[in-house]
């Protein structure tokens, strides 16, 4: 049984959905909304309570100014917005992509709330040697939205990420508005902010919290390979090796579940 719900961010509103039952798990990605994690929170929901969402911006999380950047940081602020509206002390926190640089985000703004923070192929451009060479490209990814349109930035987002050519982007929704406005708002308004971001390695090595870094089996052609290898060097921990690539998690909710699962407990 799944709990639909909102609550009041600064600027906005954020949609949340609940699963399950047992130790409280968050689930996150960015500019991915809850419905992306709704098999991998089914599939959890035996042994966790699952809190999904949709970030702000996205989705069914309207902010008052639909032309306000979203960041790390923003979005972090909305998790611990969430965590205290559901009387939570503590939660282990799980991110995919842009979502794995909010964990990351909330665990050295938040040391204290977090039990396990698993980022899953965090996209941190900064951590690497040729840092200015791929912010260049993020760059030219947003002036082909700017120019080209939503297809266009696409398609050279996911060539410079490293995906074969006839991949295409994230599952549509049954809304081609609003997958329209999705993509202007990632395009636009996270995708500078997110991989501009640096994480704040000592807080992540001092913390009270554990972290694990996880690359998809099949993402071994992609950026985020170096980005994983990057982070976890620089936290002296191992990279974890998921089922899938970049969205294991949608393609085999069970088989990533079970791991992740394996992880926590």
């Amino acid at each position: 049984m799944t709990s639909t719900n909102e609550i009041t961010i600064p600027g906005g509103r954020l949609h949340y959905e609940v699963r399950g039952d047992g130790p409280l798990l968050l689930a996150m990605g960015s500019p991915m909304a809850a419905d992306a994690f709704a098999p991998l929170a089914d599939a959890l929901a035996s042994r966790f309570t699952v809190v999904t969402h949709d970030p702000r911006g996205i989705s069914r999380s309207p902010l008052d100014d639909p032309d306000e950047d979203s960041s790390p940081e923003k979005r972090a602020e909305d998790v611990i917005t969430l965590l205290d509206h559901l009387g939570a002390e503590t939660a282990d926190v799980f991110g995919s992509s842009g979502g794995a640089m909010t964990t990351l985000a909330l665990a050295a703004r938040h040391p204290g709330r977090i039990r396990t923070v698993v980022a899953h192929e965090p996209p941190a451009l900064t951590l690497l040697p040729d840092a200015a060479e791929r912010h260049a490209e993020v760059d030219d990814i947003v002036k082909a939205f700017e120019t080209d349109g939503l297809e266009a930035a696409w398609t050279k987002f996911l060539g410079t990420s490293g995906f074969e050519e006839d991949e295409a982007g994230p599952p549509p929704s049954d809304s081609p508005e609003q997958d329209q406005e999705d993509g202007r708002r990632f395009f636009v308004h996270e995708l500078r902010t997110t991989t501009r971001y640096t994480p704040e390695l000592d807080a992540l090595r001092d913390g009270p919290f554990r972290v694990v870094v996880g690359l998809g089996a099949d993402s071994h052609g992609l950026l985020t390979k170096r980005t994983c290898a990057a982070l976890a060097g620089e936290l002296g921990v191992e990279v974890v090796e998921f089922p899938g690539d970049h969205g294991g998690f949608i393609w085999d909710p069970e088989g990533f579940a079970k791991l992740l699962g394996d992880i926590l407990l």
